[in-house]
């Protein structure tokens, strides 16, 4: 089988996938009478703007949970990394059947780390099922910061520059490297760790340009976002007011990034992601810890209470 036979069977494996989650959505939607046009219009910006900036390299994990903690579309955080599954999973499997055969790469690299991936995440989505809400807010809050300590490290040591624009994929012990990378990636994604920021930092850490892991970091998303979307709707934990919104505007975001803003500078957004992430990092970490000192707080006043009525 050509490498242009194999592209093609990926591309024709991602549209089947984007009609599987359609038909998962519609069917649990009518089973549990979800009304999934609530807050559509709420859903539909948040979608259009985070999906967008995913299309240019900065993500949506960091945008989407700051949008969510603005407009309070989803006030449980538990919900978060479930919503933003569900919702983005179609416009990134979109985004892939676009940039799959835009830049040049080893097939195989692509298919191994892509399959890596849908691993880590089918394990991922089950390991994460029963957390309660201050061990996700905590995971969620740790993981924001040290997204935004990845953005600030790519913008100031530039990781792309000397990097060879010749090698278009990983062979040998580095390519089970990068399997293993991927796996942990794809188990981490479903806790709402985004791939986009790692994977650029590990091709550039191999000596490949960053631009050739475009393709790589589109499929893995949408594998990762494919394997746990199924689980988390089951399971669920979706918040469905603005989900369907989000679905619809983050497809318009995608198609609109690729047709227009391509060749946009975004050093400046990134740095305004930066503040968002550490903002909405520090925030949920520390939400974490409140119950646990109004907790100690409500038990020293009981004990005081205690002591008062014996005397």
């Amino acid at each position: 089988m050509t490498n242009e036979m194999i592209l093609k069977a990926i591309q024709l494996l991602l549209v089947g996938f984007i009609l599987v989650i359609l038909a998962t959505i519609f069917l649990h939607a009518k089973k549990e009478k979800i009304q999934l046009r609530e807050n559509f219009f709420t859903g539909f910006w948040i979608g259009y703007v985070t999906d967008l900036l995913d299309t240019l390299g900065i993500g949506t994990f960091a945008t989407t949970t700051s949008l969510f903690k603005v407009t309070g579309l989803v006030k449980d955080d538990r919900q978060i990394p479930a919503t933003m599954t569900a919702a983005h999973v179609i416009p990134v499997l979109v985004e892939a059947l676009l940039f799959i055969t835009i830049v040049e790469i080893d097939v195989m690299t692509l298919v191994a780390m892509a399959f890596s991936s849908f691993s880590g995440a089918l394990v991922g989505a089950r390991l994460t099922k029963n957390w309660n809400t201050k061990q996700v807010q905590r995971i969620l809050g740790t993981l924001l910061v040290l997204a935004a300590i990845v953005m600030v490290y790519r913008m100031l040591a530039n990781p792309g520059e000397g990097n060879s624009e010749t090698v278009r994929g990983l062979h040998g012990i580095w390519l089970l490297v990068g399997m293993v990378f991927d796996f942990i990636i794809g188990a981490l994604m479903t806790m709402g760790l985004g791939n986009y920021a790692p994977e650029l930092i590990f091709f550039s850490l191999m000596g490949i340009n960053p631009s050739v892991a475009l393709p790589v970091m589109m499929l893995d998303a949408a594998m990762i976002l494919v394997a746990s979307s199924r689980e988390f709707i089951r399971s669920d934990r979706v918040h469905w007011p603005g989900v369907l919104g989000i679905m619809a505007g983050g497809v318009l975001g995608v198609l609109t990034a690729a047709l227009f803003l391509t060749s946009l500078d975004v050093n400046h957004l990134k740095i305004l992601v930066v503040f968002i992430v550490l903002f909405t990092g520090f925030m949920m970490l520390r939400s974490s810890f409140l119950p646990s000192i109004s907790s100690k707080k409500q038990e020293q006043k009981g004990r005081m209470d205690a002591h008062s009525f014996k005397k």
